[in-house]
């Protein structure tokens, strides 16, 4: 504000000096149309507006040339007590706790949804271990305004999250059938990790019975590695496959085995939703010659969905990942064809 008083100073005595050398009758043929200019100025554009520099300029100026101007010696002095007033207030504070950031507010809720066990104490707790100072009443107040209970266990787990947290235990076996170019029938045996997604392969053949049903489950478990002693539960139909043969190999490793209700393919939705990946992708885009014939096609498909196909469940990875994330800048992408180019794999090399 000093320079622009300086600038204005120095511009105004300017032309103060320069108005001295002109003669009288210029100077009132000027102050006559300035005067009408300024009437006019005044109809179109209202009450006038002048910023500190231009009161100050106006101060300066002697009292008996006041009434020259449009504004009154008390507009003058208003502006004077403003410009003390302002000097001399210092800044306060705003009464109350200081405002709630958007970023404490988003992570409070977020702590709240994914926790339902966590009270308002516990969130507090959480917030403060993260570096966040607050109070636990801010806490408790954000929630109730979020419409969120501040009392622990909410609204318990949600069916999301149970079968998530007992999927890591829940294995899923299901058939389905494949016809070849001769209209032979092949019968498909296959189990599913629930919580990795991993497909495995049990077996195939054109006649299935009790007793090969029972062999290839016995086989299943002497070539699986360590992710079936944490199995507990199987899930399967109530085909007349299954039978108590079948059951009792998982039975005495511990396993318990759970029966889907009849005519309910929805209950052993995760197999149902691999059969139909299996023909979408695989098996209704190409002709089956034999039994040997699919046999090699679904273990190249098994092993693309295991170690390359993306999961929407698993963060876009597959359950079997064969590489780590690595600088995009430092590598080329590179296509390989499985299946004779009816699917494209693609990867990272340097």
């Amino acid at each position: 504000m000093f320079v622009s008083l300086l600038y204005m100073t120095t511009i105004r005595m300017s032309q103060f000096f320069l108005f001295r050398l002109r003669t009288d009758a210029g100077k009132d043929i000027e102050i006559i149309v300035l005067r009408h200019q300024l009437a006019v100025l005044r109809r179109q554009a209202g009450p006038l507006r002048p910023t500190p520099a231009d009161r100050a300029i106006l101060a300066l100026l002697p009292r008996i040339r006041w009434t020259a101007f449009a504004v009154t010696p008390a507009t003058l002095l208003r502006w004077h007590r403003d410009m003390v007033r302002r000097k001399w207030t210092y800044p306060r504070r705003r009464p109350g706790r200081p405002p709630i950031s958007p970023e404490v507010r988003a992570l409070v809720l977020r702590l709240a949804s994914e926790n339902p066990t966590w009270g308002h104490r516990r969130v507090h707790g959480e917030l403060i271990g993260l570096g966040y100072t607050l109070a636990a009443s801010t806490v408790w107040l954000i929630l109730k305004r979020a419409d969120v209970d501040p009392a622990p266990r909410r609204i318990g787990p949600t069916w999301k999250q149970f079968l998530t947290a007992q999927a890591k235990t829940m294995l899923a076996c299901d058939f389905f059938t494949i016809d070849t170019v001769f209209l032979k029938r092949i019968y498909v045996l296959f189990v599913i990790e629930l919580a990795t997604r991993r497909v495995h392969l049990v077996g195939l053949t054109a006649h299935p019975t009790g007793a090969w049903v029972t062999q290839r489950a016995r086989t299943l478990l002497m070539n699986t590695e360590s992710w079936i002693d944490q199995i507990k539960f199987l899930i399967r139909d109530r085909d007349s496959k299954f039978v108590a043969g079948f059951d009792a190999v998982f039975t005495a490793i511990g396993v318990q085995i759970i029966k889907t209700p009849p005519w309910a393919p929805v209950a052993n939705c995760y197999a149902e939703r691999w059969v139909g990946t299996v023909r979408r992708e695989c098996t209704d885009r190409m002709l089956i010659f034999s039994e040997h014939h699919l046999r090699k096609v679904l273990a190249e498909y098994i092993q693309h969905y295991n170690a390359h196909r993306p999961h929407r469940s698993l963060g876009q990875r597959p359950p079997d990942p064969r590489c780590e994330v690595v600088d995009l800048e430092q590598t080329r992408v590179t296509r390989r064809s499985v299946l004779g180019g009816l699917i494209n794999e693609y990867a990272q090399v340097a």
